[in-house]
């Protein structure tokens, strides 16, 4: 990385992560159209860490090449003959769908393609609930991690949606160890103010989640210092309050927020920002080409977590 704010700091998969992502069974993780330095380098890398059976969809001799690039012998995995970009993605939801794959993965494909192919009913995999984008974010040298939703999915989600990805946010924190997660809501201000809608929003939210009894501290709104900072809420008056200083999980009030929140802390503070989508029969991983392969890797244990706490 170069330019005056941007940190030089590595960033790494978090131990613990991958440490409860393995299982004797690693879940079997379909690529969709695979046949591509990325994905075949992240699939490696999973499967060596032993949390990833991989299913190759797409060309066989793309597919064929990557590994070999990588020294890899593929030939106990299965390979999933596909043409293009829509075939792949179409056969791949189709087989998570059809209860043979556990995890629906992202391989060298157009994010628009693949999406189809999970709002598609036919292949199986829409479900009444929500389709929510959860990121875990860490840094080296921490086992706190940050779940930040929704960053990539929800562009201006309504109260409903707010909901929904306020209780996936909770679950996914308490997969991983957290039992009562501490989540803000964030805005702008720390006061419910009319002139600023995502503050009364969050108001709105924090309100609701106490009515219905989650396992979880929730406050909002709350602006990001006080998500952060517990100096910040000891100066503000706010030291009291459960979630202030100590959030495990944090609500965007829109993707734009979200996206521009998830984004410095990688680029400034050398956070891993691992991805995924829930809401659907299986966890979906919508990796980017901008992705460090330590996210990749960060993002597949992520997906076995939930798939193995499915089982």
């Amino acid at each position: 990385m170069t330019g005056p704010f941007l940190t030089q700091r590595e960033i790494t998969c978090p131990a613990n992560l991958l440490a409860l992502a393995k299982s004797d069974q690693p879940p079997r993780v379909i690529i969709a159209r695979a046949g591509a330095a990325l994905p075949m380098k992240a699939a490696q890398q999973a499967v060596e860490a032993g949390i990833m059976l991989p299913i190759f969809v797409g060309e066989p001799d793309e597919i064929a090449r990557e590994a070999a690039a990588l020294a890899w012998d593929i030939s106990s995995f299965q390979v999933v003959t596909a043409n293009g970009e829509a075939d792949a993605a179409q056969k791949a939801a189709a087989i998570c769908g059809a209860g043979d794959g556990d995890v629906l993965m992202k391989g060298h494909l157009h994010t628009d393609v693949f999406m189809k192919s999970i709002l598609t009913r036919t292949n199986g995999l829409r479900t009444e609930n929500r389709l929510v984008h959860l990121f875990h974010m860490s840094v080296a040298g921490s086992d706190t991690p940050l779940v930040l939703s929704d960053c990539a999915v929800n562009v201006a989600p309504d109260m409903a949606t707010k909901q929904a990805i306020l209780r996936y946010c909770v679950e996914m924190l308490q997969m991983i160890g957290i039992k009562r997660p501490k989540i803000a809501i964030l805005s702008a201000t720390e006061s419910a103010n009319p002139a600023i809608p995502s503050s009364m929003e969050a108001a709105e939210l924090a309100v609701w989640s106490d009515a219905q009894g989650l396992t979880a501290d929730v406050s909002g709104p709350l602006a990001l210092d006080l998500v952060l900072s517990a100096e910040s809420a000891k100066i503000k008056g706010l030291e009291d309050d459960l979630v202030a200083g100590k959030a495990n999980g944090v609500i965007v009030p829109d993707i734009v927020s979200g996206n521009v929140l998830f984004k410095s802390l990688v680029y400034l503070s050398g956070a891993c920002a691992a991805g995924i989508v829930v809401g659907a029969k299986v966890p979906v991983l919508l990796t980017s080409r901008a992705d460090p392969p330590a996210a990749r890797l960060a993002s597949v244990a992520l997906a076995a977590i939930m798939a193995k706490s499915r089982n």
